[in-house]
């Protein structure tokens, strides 16, 4: 089936749906092929720092995020042992009069289902289930996808957002050689009402410990807290974010760690655990008419929270890209990657140091943190880390 108009997006996650949104609005014919049976997102939470509400505000989207967000008023640290807490960061409206926009804080699912339903009202059946991409393959007039279920389509240009795990990146560029960090991440959500008051709070706590650190922050209108740690190990090695594990083995991980920590673990039904793998910048993400976006060009650690948002602001970019030079392909990716190939770089590149820093064995005892608060996590050092992240503005960019 040919449609040589038409630009397929492979991958239905948050950001093949935030770019088939981004060229919707521009009047480009989409079509999204997700390989799972259902449109769905994994149970997790994701911070969207002002760089990212900037684009889905921009997409029109502010009205349906302020149903499901929560807007935290601010970043803390904790010690983890004793519990000793320190203001980190300011968000709320500090955040939004410095930079516009908000930080705000959401279920991947809620985000997820508001940019389908984006999507469905520009064009009702523009996304296709069941449709596990296992080639590209490339003319000068056109790029052929092809499925596992024997079905192929034609289209103009093809976008691959399809993850970590990338198909369309390994048809362009053969397979990766991911390094293990040593590192094990978990996840995991609890009713908000199962936790004590004091836990249930509408921010983002961080805790430092030597060999782990742990994230919590509320999420779906604070009805649920998200749940992050991660702790060094050296025996599994699956990167997967659907391999479940057991609450006694996350325990486990972070044993003699503060009560409040625990008291999140022990109401997780069911925790999740996946290896953390660190891949470095690529050389180059296009060829001919096919470009890649988000973790299948440039996955990161999740130590500055820019994943999800770099997706976002890639997808904006490509599909202004496309727009202006939508008969001249080498150019409309050249320009894509020109644009973003340093900044996403860049976000790999520190969300790995990040992740030293965050490890440090030192933070064994309560007044080497107090003096690495004062020394690398002060609000006006926090403030000079982050602008770089969160002033940048996709919406404003020249093509």
């Amino acid at each position: 089936m040919a449609r040589l108009n038409t630009i397929a997006v492979i991958g239905g996650g948050i950001g093949g749906l935030t770019a088939a949104l981004a060229l919707l609005k521009r009047g480009i014919d989409v079509d999204v092929y997700e390989q799972s049976a259902h449109l769905r997102e994994v149970g997790a939470g994701i911070q969207i720092s002002p760089n990212g509400t900037r684009v889905l505000h921009a997409l029109g989207l502010e009205h349906a995020l302020s149903d499901v967000q929560v807007g935290p008023s601010r970043k803390e640290i904790r010690h983890w042992s004793t519990g000793q807490t320190w203001t980190w960061y300011e968000l709320g409206p500090t955040t939004t009069r410095r930079y516009g926009t908000p930080h705000i804080l959401l279920h991947r699912a809620d985000l997820h289902g508001i940019l389908a339903e984006a999507v469905a009202r520009l064009k009702p059946n523009a996304i296709h289930l069941a449709r596990r991409c296992v080639d590209v393959i490339q003319s000068d007039q056109h790029v052929e996808v092809r499925f596992e279920t024997g079905e192929a389509v034609r289209a103009a240009f093809v976008i691959g957002a399809d993850g970590i795990h990338s198909q369309v990146r390994e048809c362009l560029f053969g397979p990766d050689r991911p390094q293990f960090t040593g590192c094990v991440a978990w996840r995991g959500v609890v009713p908000m009402q199962r936790l004590p008051a004091h836990v249930s709070q509408l921010l983002s706590t961080n805790w430092l410990g030597p060999r782990g650190h742990v994230l919590h922050y509320p999420i779906r209108r604070g009805e649920l807290m998200n749940f992050v740690a991660t702790v060094e190990r050296s025996d599994w090695h699956v990167e997967s974010w659907t391999e479940e594990g057991t609450t006694s083995e996350l325990a486990n991980d972070f044993q003699a760690w503060h009560p409040d920590v625990h008291v999140i673990i022990q109401n997780i039904d069911t925790p999740f655990k996946w290896a953390l793998m660190v891949r470095g910048p690529m050389a180059r993400w296009s060829k001919g008419r096919i470009t890649l976006l988000g973790d299948a060009c440039h996955p990161t650690l999740p130590f500055l929270g820019q994943g999800g948002v770099m997706a976002i602001e890639d997808s904006y970019v490509v599909a202004a890209c496309l727009r202006r030079y939508f008969s001249d392909p080498s150019t409309a990716l050249a320009r894509y990657e020109g644009i973003r190939r340093e900044r996403t770089a860049e976000v790999v590149r520190k969300s790995h140091s990040f992740r030293r820093q965050a490890f440090d064995a030192a933070l064994d005892g309560t007044d080497a943190i107090a003096a690495s608060v004062t020394q690398r996590w002060q609000q006006a050092l926090a403030r000079d880390r982050l602008d770089w992240l969160y002033a940048y503005d996709a919406t404003a960019l020249q093509i």
